[in-house]
């Protein structure tokens, strides 16, 4: 079985070698000794040693130390059954555009990813994008089955035009990865008709079923849009998924959700990640772009071997990511996550700013993905930029993760670490938190140690600049949509730079649904800001300041309303500050959180005290605020967010 693909023209540069020159190649690599304490080659049982202080990592693909290219991204990595570690890439041969001269490649490891193999040539584009890659291992025959996707290239870095004419594709291997057959067309079996405007396989593993009525089962995740006239009118995710080792596929779990003549819809589960879970259902975590559920990460499962969908998928407000496609595996389970039992531990890749592609992060689920860990539980792979991930179990001692990085941008390279469970960390206790006295709410997360102090009424919290903080956990009654509002809260500090959070509701960036107000000393001034959405219009944002900064280290009273049409900011009950509001949602679309002290993306703290912080769906009359001022008045039922800050309860663990 022998590669069937051609040799594109050269073009100045020269491109990987065909398969049978890498499998040479190979041949002359195994004949070096390995490094000491690596597992054997042909000894896949035996793990390979663990990486000293629990993680190390290399760059395992670049444009400047490969020629032909001049970017690689999209990367996926199976461990097959013969134990190699198969790293796929697309090998972007012009730009580091998504619809130009793309090539499939990938690199071998042998030990477990301490050491590769050099560049091997899959599926050559041929002036053709052949991308998005899905592979498979199928543990009873050791067969690989890799599906792609294809569409015509440009000669530029734009997109492909939509519609996208985009067709599924399977290559499979039967010698351990060192060959592949000729790529056939899987359109007529895996893509509907009127999935006409987009279509993509994984790009991340897929997985093979091993409990239950549908075990060796073979299942990975698609993506699509319709389009219908002069627009896309729906958005789709499936799964697909095959019984006799990839010979053939059939179309299984679909949820579609409908886009409307303004542009606007729901949900978009695209680039979904799998997992078995111990009681044999299938979990599926996807990215989610544009739509107008809260949360840059979906979820939904499948009870029935990936033939359906238990339910729509449902957004994941509180896991900070930017829209990005990540990965999902089971600690210590075998090929794709599945094969063995593992821990019950799930983990998660994907980057941890809510804005931008950076600060790639390891985040756990201990119940089978219901939950996940917060942002600041999880463990910080680089804060360098980072985008798309894809995680392989290597043995009991350890996990790979291939990822997109770079210290300039997230395409500069593709990364592959190894890391084990002591670096990862254990599971920690619940965090102590302060009462949030709004009907139905939980206690708030307090982060870092804030210290309790006395404040403009009873008690507060001074917070030190470094990780203290106030997370509220999500609840819906924390939207404020495209209604008015009050925020009102005491603050008290002395910085004389840098700036100074207060109190952030919602995402973060230009682009994203947010209210926050902070004090920014350096300008000598309060500033309010609300950013919102009204259909399928680009964002828009009104900001308002109040004069002086109002950093004596005195108590100060802030108010900042949404009313009337416009946004304004008061300080001590005096004559407010206002601009023209902006129409449209404050709390759509992006991930949202609730924090006081902490930007939501924990770039900036606050060095200061907070008290009495409240936070009412409505426009609060100037009789009202100048009761909050006076009085602090005890607990009020219409309060959206109440949080007196005077004491903390429980200790965190661990």
């Amino acid at each position: 079985m022998t590669s069937e693909l051609r040799t594109p023209p050269a073009r100045g540069r020269r491109r990987p070698a065909p398969v049978s020159a890498a499998v040479a190649a190979l041949a002359a690599l195994a004949l070096l000794p390995f490094p000491a304490g690596a597992a054997a080659a042909d000894d896949p049982s035996a793990p390979a040693a663990a990486p000293a202080g629990g993680f190390e990592q290399q760059v395992l693909f670049k444009a400047a130390e490969e020629e032909g290219y001049a970017c690689f991204r999209i990367p996926a990595v199976v461990r097959t059954t013969e134990g190699t570690l198969l790293a796929f890439a697309e090998g972007r041969v012009d730009t580091c555009g998504d619809a130009g001269d793309i090539d499939l490649v990938l690199k071998r490891s042998a030990d477990g990813g301490r050491t590769w193999g050099p560049l091997e040539m899959v599926n050559k584009g041929n002036g053709d994008t052949h991308g998005n890659p899905a592979p498979v291992v199928d543990t009873r025959t050791g067969r690989i089955v890799l599906a792609t996707t294809y569409n015509e290239g440009r000669d530029d870095a734009g997109n492909c035009e939509v519609p996208c004419d985009r067709t599924p594709h399977l290559q499979y291997s039967d010698d351990d990865g060192r060959s592949w057959s000729a790529p056939r067309d899987l359109t007529a079996d895996i893509r509907p008709p009127e999935w006409d405007a987009w279509y993509a396989t994984g790009p991340v593993h897929g997985i093979q079923l091993s409990r239950g009525p549908h075990a060796g089962r073979l299942v990975f995740g698609v993506n699509a849009e319709s389009y219908e006239g002069s627009r896309i009118t729906a958005n789709h995710a499936a799964l697909v998924h095959s019984d006799d080792g990839g010979d053939t596929w059939r179309l299984g779990a679909v949820d579609s959700h409908p886009v409307a003549e303004n542009g606007t819809f729901r949900q978009k589960p695209s680039e979904m990640t799998l997992v078995e879970r111990l009681d044999g259902s299938v979990y599926v975590n996807g990215r989610e772009q544009d739509g107008t559920d809260l949360g840059h990460r979906d979820h939904t499962v499948s009870r029935d071997g990936g033939a359906s969908f238990t339910a729509p998928f449902r957004a994941i407000p509180g896991l900070y990511t930017p829209m990005v496609q990540g990965s999902v595996v089971r600690l210590g389970a075998g090929h794709g996550g599945t094969g063995e039992r593992g821990s019950d531990r799930l983990l998660l890749s994907a980057p941890a700013d809510p804005d931008r592609r950076r600060t790639m992060m390891i985040r756990s689920s201990y119940d089978e993905g219901r939950s996940w860990e917060s942002v600041d539980r999880g463990k910080v792979v680089t804060t360098d930029w980072s985008g798309y991930s894809d995680m392989v179990p290597l043995a009991r001692e350890a996990t790979g993760l291939l990822y997109e990085a770079g210290p300039v941008d997230a395409r500069d390279e593709i990364r592959f670490a190894r890391f084990t469970e002591d670096w990862l960390g254990p599971r920690r206790g619940p965090d102590p938190v302060t009462p949030d006295r709004a009907p139905g709410a939980r206690g708030a997360a307090v982060l870092g140690g804030p210290e309790v102090v006395d404040g403009r009424h009873g008690k507060a919290l001074e917070f030190d600049g470094r990780d203290d903080g106030v997370r509220l956990p999500y609840r819906e009654s924390l939207r404020l949509g495209a209604g008015d509002f009050t925020a009102s809260l005491w603050f008290r500090y002395s910085a004389t730079e840098g700036d100074q959070p207060f109190l952030w509701l919602g995402g973060v960036g230009g682009r994203n649904p947010q209210v926050w107000v902070r004090g920014e000393p350096g300008r000598d001034r309060l500033r309010a800001l609300m950013t919102a959405v009204d259909g399928a219009a680009p964002a828009r944002t009104a900001s308002v300041t109040g004069e002086g900064a109002h950093n004596d280290g005195e108590w100060h009273h802030l108010a900042v309303r949404r009313a009337d049409g416009r946004l304004s900011l008061a300080v001590d009950g005096g004559e407010p500050a206002s601009v023209p509001d902006v129409p449209g949602t404050v709390s759509r679309g992006s991930t949202f959180g609730v924090h006081l002290g902490e930007k939501a993306d924990s770039r900036g703290r606050l060095t200061g005290a907070l008290d009495d912080v409240r936070v009412y769906d409505r426009a609060l009359s100037g009789a009202e605020l100048a009761r909050l001022r006076e009085s602090g008045p005890p607990a009020d039922h219409r309060a959206v967010l109440d949080l007196p800050l005077d004491r903390v309860l429980g200790h965190r663990a661990g």
